[in-house]
């Protein structure tokens, strides 16, 4: 089967062919490129789409990859990331081993084919040009052969004429030869360009043209033969990277069978452990006996200390627990002073106060009572005291020993820090050695530097070594004292626990949280300068969107009032206010200034009530 056999004739066809081969074979190299680009794109959006669930660093979402369903789904994002690169190296691959070699392959067969064709327009030309020649011979003998036989005609009519003289019939003689001779020069001439045109048509249709469409047809069963070595590699470069791919998605599987759900429980519970006890059983109260109610302005405690009646943290029950109050109730009755409010100046005249403490007008509440209002399902003065604990992130920073913090959590806290603390400690002694070793080469080889340079550098780094030593000593102070391994101060609270019950035998089973929490730390709600501050718990991320209290009236400052301890404000004389809560009965009216918010004593002002608004009392 050969081309330059069965298809001598076709040049033409064949010419076309081979132009329509080379244009597949652009086609293939179209279509791998444009594979590449699908394959970048797709590794490209698989890296976005890992990068855009990756924990960001410092923020909440990395400390929830503690659990192991997160670190099996931070597994997932990158092996993610691997699989993606698998597609990179597929397109990478294609655009190597089949692109550019098939689009460098294209170049060379597109020349090759041209000298081919070439050629074969060549020899065509060739025994064009024979032909031709032997048609004009042809032509000659032809025409010579006539003018001879017509030479030979006149001779013989001049010869048979009688009246012709002898001298006109040996010129038509001589003619005659003439055109013989002739005859038989364009007959050699004519025979032999007809051979010649004989072998070159031989040698053109049984020669070159079988060598030049021999030529052809190899070089268009390369062209196919390399097509399909193309598509085996395009095949191949998929398959070498199906095992790395393997591997991911194993890995993949790997990390969601290390999920382990009583490990993530147990985490749970280390986050959100506080260390407290249950609250106890509440007691019956029994409202046959009138209930008598302190009208002192101190605190709860006072009225402990001085022998009063036990209070029940029952009455006016909405059957709420604390902290699903309302956050400005609660803020209200957390950050009121503490004290009884100071005496008017000594010029104030009692009339010149119609809203004072002593008025008839305005009904009292004592504090004990405004503490019941909140306190309705919590026995335990415990809760109140943890709230005042942990609230003091609102106003202020973070106590540093985290004792705002539950007992467990802040052990846990505690211990960190002091992880954290021994790891810059052994930072800053890896860095003393390094000066130290770079100083002994300094003093070995003085060319290579001052020794003396160094000075300053190791005295600061020894001094931040000094530093970080007493820092993590305090932390270790504070862990060694919850964890129970410093029980002097536990002992000295218990002390005063065992004395407070023989004092008060009858309100110690609701109260003993108060004194004594279960960190076994100590607490003296009687101080004068116990700061209150708004806690930053957990359910206070529910009362960020709480609107601020509305003003439900005006007040004038009639003296000038330093506030000085927390949850109160000061005011020049003469200076107008708005009034968001009125007095309760403890002595103290809370204001607002623009954005600042705190309380006053109701002696120092004079109140001008709207009556129309909403929690405003009506004054007969």
């Amino acid at each position: 089967m050969s081309w330059g056999i069965e298809l001598w004739d076709q040049f033409d066809n064949l010419e076309k062919h081979t132009q329509w081969g080379i244009d597949i074979l652009e086609k293939y190299i179209k279509f791998v490129k444009e594979r590449t680009e699908i394959e970048l794109s797709y590794a490209k959006q698989l890296r976005n789409l890992a990068k855009k669930y990756q924990p960001k660093k410092n923020s909440k979402e990395e400390e929830e990859y503690r659990y192991t369903a997160c670190k099996a789904f931070l597994s997932t994002l990158n092996e993610m990331n691997d699989y993606a690169g698998q597609h990179e190296v597929i397109s990478e691959n294609m655009t190597s081993h089949i692109t550019v070699e098939l689009a460098r392959y294209v170049q060379e067969l597109k020349q090759e084919r041209k000298s081919y064709f070439h050629d074969g327009r060549k020899a065509q030309q060739h025994i064009e040009i024979c032909w031709k020649q032997l048609e004009s011979s042809k032509r000659r003998f032809e025409r010579d052969c006539k003018e001879a036989d017509r030479a030979q005609q006149y001779f013989e009519k001049m010869d048979a004429d009688i009246n012709v003289t002898k001298a006109d019939v040996e010129k038509a003689r001589q003619q005659a030869q003439v055109r013989h001779q002739m005859a038989e020069d364009s007959r050699a001439d004519y025979s032999s360009i007809l051979q010649k045109f004989n072998h070159e048509q031989h040698e053109y249709y049984h020669t070159h043209i079988p060598n030049i469409f021999q030529k052809i047809q190899e070089m268009e069963e390369r062209r196919i033969l390399r097509i399909g070595e193309s598509m085996k590699t395009y095949a191949e470069v998929d398959r070498q990277v199906i095992p790395i791919i393997g591997k991911c998605l194993d890995e993949i599987v790997k990390a969601a069978e290390s999920i382990d759900q009583k490990n993530d429980s147990q985490l749970v519970i280390e986050a959100y452990k506080s260390g407290f006890e249950p609250p106890g059983d509440i007691e019956f109260e029994d409202y046959t006996q009138p209930m008598k109610r302190t009208v002192s302005d101190n605190s709860l405690s006072n009225s402990r200390g001085e022998g009063k009646p036990e209070l029940k943290f029952g009455g006016k029950s909405k059957g709420k627990l604390w902290p699903f109050i309302k956050k400005n109730k609660l803020m209200s009755l957390l950050t009121s002073p503490h004290q009884p409010p100071p005496p008017p100046p000594a010029s104030a005249l009692p009339t010149a106060v119609p809203n004072g403490p002593q008025s008839p007008k305005q009904q009292k509440e004592p504090l004990s009572h405004r503490f019941n209002e909140f306190m309705t399902s919590k026995p335990k003065i415990h809760c109140f005291r943890s709230l005042k604990r942990g609230l003091s992130l609102k106003l202020g920073a973070a106590p540093e020993d985290f004792s705002n913090l539950p007992p467990e959590q802040r052990r846990k806290r505690l211990q960190q820090k002091v992880d954290d603390l021994n790891k810059e400690i052994q930072k800053e002694m890896d860095q003393r050695d390094a000066i130290t070793k770079m100083k002994d080469v300094y003093l070995k080889n003085p060319q290579m530097g001052d020794p003396a340079s160094l000075d300053h550098k190791l005295t600061e780094v020894s001094q931040n070594i000094e530093k970080l030593r007493l820092e993590a000593q305090k932390f270790e102070a504070w862990l060694a004292e919850v964890e129970g391994r410093l029980p002097a101060r536990s002992d000295q609270a218990r002390r005063q626990s065992g004395m407070y019950e023989a004092q008060n035998p009858t309100t110690v089973n609701n109260c003993a949280q108060d004194r004594e929490s279960p960190d076994g730390s100590y607490t003296e709600e009687q101080s004068q300068e116990s700061e209150v501050k708004v806690l930053a718990t957990d359910f206070d991320d529910e009362f960020d969107d709480e609107e601020p209290l509305p003003a439900i009236g005006t007040c004038k400052a009639l003296y000038t009032f330093e506030g000085q301890n927390e949850g109160t404000i000061s005011v020049v004389e003469g200076e107008t206010l708005y009034v968001i809560e009125e007095d309760k009965g403890d002595g103290w009216t809370r204001i607002r200034r623009n954005e600042e918010e705190g309380y006053v004593p109701t002696s120092y002002v004079e109140v001008y009530l709207d009556k129309n608004a909403k929690g405003a009392k009506t004054y007969i």
